[in-house]
């Protein structure tokens, strides 16, 4: 079984800033990790891979120094890892993103056929949850998005059972093999890298590729050339002017607090109340 997972190293969100003239995000001097969301889906295919003793392929586009994200992947476990770096992936959108990370699988499966795709749900810094979508639609793959369990595999009979989580319930899906899956976040625990394993990382060849490599004939399809998305302006939210209500209640005046707090809230938006009588008669 072969399992490629796409990650994406991205800066810490916890320390983004926006350029106030040119309203970017301002990535220098801010620490850069492996993409949490990214990081269920390479345990799940760690877990995968333990089970019917397959390869775990980690891909990963971007700069040169996105191979500490690619190392750190392979000191979980990973068996190889390959870095798409070339300047002219600079700029590129989802939808130019997806293009070049589907034609890197393309040649990834000419050593090897894969199996599944692993992607996280989404990127903390474009929050977009397009680009796995964007490679199981490029590369004719069956898409399974916000997967929580995987349930069964069987590669005998080349296919997947798995829960999805949707608003009000879970789906139980069942489809073929070769698959997409974008896992949701807190469906697994990272396992620890091991002292030998993060040794091996450190001196791990990590494959690079540039645009020739990794078979991308046309540059009108990546970077800048290659992305329709215009982003006009990027900035933080605002402040809330409106200060939060602390209410001091005890027991015994609880229900009645709480038909208070009800009755403000359909005051405060009008059309709430009928929404709630709609779904309860539904």
């Amino acid at each position: 079984m072969h399992i490629v997972v796409c990650i994406k190293q991205v800066p810490d969100s916890a320390q983004i800033r926006v350029h106030p003239v040119t309203n970017t995000i301002m990535r220098q001097g801010v620490p850069a990790i492996v993409n949490p969301y990214d990081l269920f889906s390479l345990e799940e295919a760690l877990r995968l891979k333990d089970l019917f003793d397959g390869t775990v392929t980690t891909l990963c586009m971007g700069p040169p120094q996105a191979e500490d994200a690619l190392r750190k992947c392979v000191s979980y476990g990973a068996d190889e890892a390959v870095l798409v770096t070339d300047r002219a992936f600079a700029g590129a959108d989802t939808l130019a993103t997806s293009y070049a990370l589907a034609t890197a699988i393309r040649q990834i499966a000419k050593e090897q056929p894969v199996d599944m795709i692993f992607t996280g749900k989404q990127t903390i810094d474009g929050d977009t949850a397009q680009v796995g979508p964007g490679i199981a639609t490029r590369m004719g793959f069956q898409l399974l998005t916000y997967v929580s369990r995987i349930v069964e595999i069987d590669l005998t009979a080349r296919s997947i059972v798995v829960e999805r989580r949707a608003e009000g319930g879970v789906h139980v899906l069942k489809t073929r093999l070769p698959c997409l899956v974008t896992m949701l976040e807190n469906t697994n625990e990272l396992r620890f890298a091991s002292l030998p394993r993060m040794i091996h990382a450190a001196a791990f060849p990590v494959r690079k590729w540039n645009r020739e490599q990794a078979g991308i004939e046309d540059v009108s399809k990546i970077g800048l050339k290659g992305s329709h998305t215009v982003v006009s302006k990027v900035f933080g939210p605002t402040p809330r002017e409106q200060k939060a209500e602390m209410l001091t209640v005890d027991m015994a005046s609880l229900r009645g607090v709480s038909l208070d707090l009800v009755h403000r809230m359909f005051a405060r938006h009008p059309t709430l109340e009928a929404d709630v009588l709609m779904k309860r008669t539904l």
